[in-house]
């Protein structure tokens, strides 16, 4: 049997990949965004990538920002060739995984000794104005509640799937970003012209009850309108980087192998703690 039949199916990958093939370039605002942080991102670190490989369900828009790079479909076994390359990104793809860990262990295994890996994702901030109107909303009307938004890692969680995957030098870091909408109606139609709409394993498969969405719809003007009478929307990107480990990477220092106080070090006189023994 497949390992993957094993885990728990979260994302239903062919209502995931029918989702992105209705998507429209024109409304991938989020990932023009990342794409310029990513790349200033890469102008930070002083060296030159010859090899890239980016992990992605949106093909033609990474292509046309790496024209270079090797695109790979976001399957659940990456068509990465190990060894190959010294960057590897994926991009905006790691929120609907099965199995996240699995994605960075192979992309690990894609790169060159001291190769990096840049990852971006949606994290557990996103769409939370959205998730707390639906729910009240079902709650109210249906008496209940359906998964309705993918659940997504918060920052630490996704920085700690670094180390489980054997990354050196692992680092997360966020960046809420908002969208302002006219209504819920506007802000869901977007969502889906994104390619990120609901492609829950669990998802509900009839349409959503008329008056759910009015009361929805309600309750998020009531409790997240701006100044302008419009919509907030938060989408917070989450970062992760980490770089496959190599001899010449720097190396921590064995405990209680310094050679200086550190007292010494800024200057200051020790002093034992109240109640201290000498």
């Amino acid at each position: 049997m497949n390992i993957m039949e094993k885990m728990p199916q979260l994302t239903d990958r062919t209502a995931l990949l029918r989702n992105r093939a209705r998507a429209d370039q024109g409304a991938l605002f989020l990932h023009e965004l990342v794409a310029d942080e990513i790349k200033e991102r890469l102008n930070e670190v002083n060296r030159t990538f010859t090899s890239v490989a980016i992990v992605t369900g949106f093909p033609d828009f990474w292509q046309t920002q790496f024209p270079d790079a090797t695109i790979v479909a976001d399957d659940e076994t990456l068509a990465l060739v190990p060894g190959q390359y010294d960057l590897v990104l994926h991009m905006m793809s790691l929120h609907w995984a099965n199995d996240p860990v699995g994605q960075l262990v192979q992309a690990r295994h894609a790169l060159q000794p001291d190769g990096l890996l840049l990852a971006t994702c949606f994290g557990g901030q996103t769409l939370h104005e959205l998730r707390a109107a639906l729910a009240e909303a079902e709650a109210v009307v249906a008496g209940g509640l359906s998964p309705r938004i993918a659940p997504m890692g918060e920052i630490r969680d996704l920085g700690a799937l670094l180390q489980r995957a054997g990354f050196a030098l692992p680092v997360a870091d966020g960046t809420p970003l908002t969208a302002s909408y006219n209504n819920l109606f506007h802000l869901m139609h977007d969502l889906r012209m994104m390619g990120e709409g609901n492609a829950l394993t669990h998802r509900p498969r009839q349409f959503t009850m008329r008056n759910i969405l009015t009361e929805a719809a309600s309750v998020y003007a009531e409790n997240f309108s701006n100044d302008d009478g419009r919509i907030d929307a938060t989408f917070e990107v989450i970062t992760l980087t980490g770089w496959a480990p190599a001899e010449s990477q720097p190396k921590p220092l064995r405990p209680g192998s310094a050679t200086t106080r550190l007292a010494d070090a800024l200057g200051t006189q020790e002093k034992p703690l109240d109640g201290a023994k000498d």
